[in-house]
């Protein structure tokens, strides 16, 4: 992590903007939506809520000296996977801490804010600052959790309810599939430095790419479609073996959330069950999923050192970020961030020379560099400012509750 100290008035207000922003993406949803848990990858509102108030009670708070808990059973109860501080609640039973309530939780996130609010107001040290900066960023990406997770929980209720009143949009002609060419060469790739990363991020380093095209469009629910009318859920020579072997135990005919009904196909998102727009970037699709249309349609996935150096040419483009009165992709165009999330062919590995940083906040990235596969770029529900061409998010290949799609790319 590198960055410019910004000054007090600056901090202190992004600080309570994003602080506002997590409150005002969970007040649509009730108590009882709070507290729910519909999966073991995915956690309750509620513990977002607490959880990243925990952050930064743990690392920004505690060690400023002079700080008293809220609640010292917190520690406990809202630790994520940080062995270094100490035991946690088992992460499958989020969904049993019906205590504290929602309100309570609320409460708690007020007393941290003031704390911290006053810690900030009083200076901070370069390091400290840091960890602030980390704790804003680490609280973005509970943002897009909460979200995700609240839709996959709302997505299970038997009549999917909304999350959000959004109108119902047009259904236009998807833009026709166009490619671009990537010339061969060496590129450098990763963070340099300037501003806000992940460790994961760095070191920047030297790749070589052949030449390759890259699609100037997502794939769309149209393309999807034609996938699936061409029986591609059901034709094992698509697949890799784990990804057939996915389909089987799973049943999978269509992306995440679709649902055939009278014989045409709809999807659940933020504002409940609504016909499929063709034109969108299709959404909450596999690692397995992805690779299986790519090489339908004769392509392929890029890796990401491809993706990183192709986006570079369209860097001041942007899709559909967080919306709280939206919480949907945009249609699908020229653009790399934004919308969905896209696939790539690479495993998340370490770049060369990575470490990560000392101490329990070095927990953060490497830990999880085994059987994930890397995703490029931002979705519908990342916070603006909160994207770059960098980023390197990570899931399991079969993961598909993330706002995740794919871009194809070909020799």
């Amino acid at each position: 992590m590198t960055l410019t100290a910004p000054t007090t008035p600056t901090l202190l207000a992004r600080f309570l903007d994003v602080r506002g922003l997590t409150e005002r993406l969970a007040a649509p949803l009730s108590p009882e939506d709070q507290t729910a848990q519909s999966m073991p990858d995915a956690s309750p509102t509620k513990w977002h809520r607490a959880h990243t108030s925990w952050f930064f009670e743990e690392f920004v708070l505690d060690p400023a000296g002079g700080y008293r808990p809220f609640d010292p059973t917190f520690r406990y109860l809202f630790n994520s996977y940080y062995e270094a501080v100490g035991p946690r609640h088992p992460r499958p039973q989020r969904g049993l801490v019906t205590r504290p309530s929602a309100d309570e939780v609320g409460r708690y996130r007020d007393h941290v804010e003031q704390a911290v609010a006053a810690l900030i107001e009083r200076g901070l040290d370069q390091a400290q600052t840091e960890v602030v900066q980390l704790g804003l960023n680490h609280e973005q990406q509970h943002q897009e959790l909460l979200v995700m997770d609240a839709l996959h929980l709302l997505s299970r209720h038997p009549f999917g309810p909304a999350m959000i009143d959004r109108p119902v949009e047009d259904d236009p002609d998807p833009a026709p599939l166009t490619w671009r060419a990537v010339p061969g060469g060496l590129y450098e790739i990763g963070h340099d430095g300037t501003g806000f990363a992940y460790d994961n991020e760095g070191p920047r380093h030297t790749v070589h790419l052949v030449p390759f095209q890259i699609a100037e469009r997502a794939v769309t629910n149209e393309d999807w479609l034609a996938f699936i009318a061409d029986g591609g859920y059901a034709r094992p020579e698509l697949w890799l073996s784990d990804g057939w072997a996915a389909v089987q135990q799973h049943g999978w005919q269509a992306p995440g959330y679709w649902q055939e009904q009278d014989g045409q196909w709809v999807a659940f998102g933020s504002g409940g069950v609504r016909p499929l727009r063709r034109a969108e970037p299709v959404c909450h699709v596999s690692f397995y999923e992805a690779d299986a249309y790519a090489r339908w349609a004769g392509a392929r996935l890029p890796s990401e050192a491809e993706w990183e150096v192709a986006a570079g040419d369209v860097a001041e483009l942007r899709g559909q970020l967080l919306g709280p009165d939206r919480l949907h992709p945009g249609l699908a165009g020229r653009h790399m961030l934004g919308d969905v999330w896209e696939w790539t062919s690479s495993a998340y590995l370490p770049y060369p020379g990575f470490r990560p940083v000392e101490g329990a906040v070095g927990e953060y990235n490497g830990k999880f560099m085994s059987d994930q596969h890397v995703l490029r770029g931002a979705s519908c529900a990342t916070p603006a400012g909160h994207e770059r061409l960098t980023y390197r998010n990570f899931y399991p290949a079969a993961a598909r509750w993330a706002f995740a799609g794919l871009r194809l790319a070909r020799p």
